[in-house]
């Protein structure tokens, strides 16, 4: 037996912005620093661990012919800056984000992520207005929601 529906459960994205205010900003600012400390951390981590692979790898190859353990602190130290790249341009970019952050103005929306949402779509609905949907934070209060529900 066919069972027919007129309404269909569909789930759509909604953005979530938010109104740059003194706290959001300094909430914002704070998360950044605290993520650019992070990855100050890793790096320094990453440097003491190659200082202690290049001491225990220099140990082991004692009496081994030199050519043998430069290639193997060469492939220790590729490895070891090809992280430190990786690490470095993360860090650079929350650093972007957090000069972004500082030049905002008061008031500005600015796009803080995104939620997920279900909802009944019918014979008749206009689907394009049922996806514009997004919500407005002030301070992590809902302030707006905008478009059709």
């Amino acid at each position: 037996m066919d069972i027919v529906s007129d309404q269909l459960l569909v789930r759509r994205a909604i953005p979530v912005k938010a109104i740059v205010t003194p706290l959001w900003k300094e909430e914002a600012q704070q998360q950044l620093q605290a993520q650019i400390n992070q990855f100050d951390g890793q790096l320094q981590q990453l440097e003491l661990q190659v200082q202690q692979m290049m001491t225990e790898l220099q140990r082991q190859m004692i009496g081994q012919p030199s050519d043998a353990m430069n290639a193997q602190i060469q492939d220790l130290q590729s490895q070891a800056n090809a992280r430190k790249s990786e690490l470095l341009e993360q860090k650079n970019q929350v650093l972007q984000q957090l000069n972004q952050v500082q030049v905002l103005e008061m008031e500005q929306e600015v796009e803080q992520g995104q939620i997920d949402n279900f909802f009944h779509l019918q014979k008749g609905d206009h689907l394009i207005r049922k996806m514009q949907v997004e919500v407005v934070l002030r301070d992590g209060i809902v302030e707006d929601i905008r478009g059709e529900l």
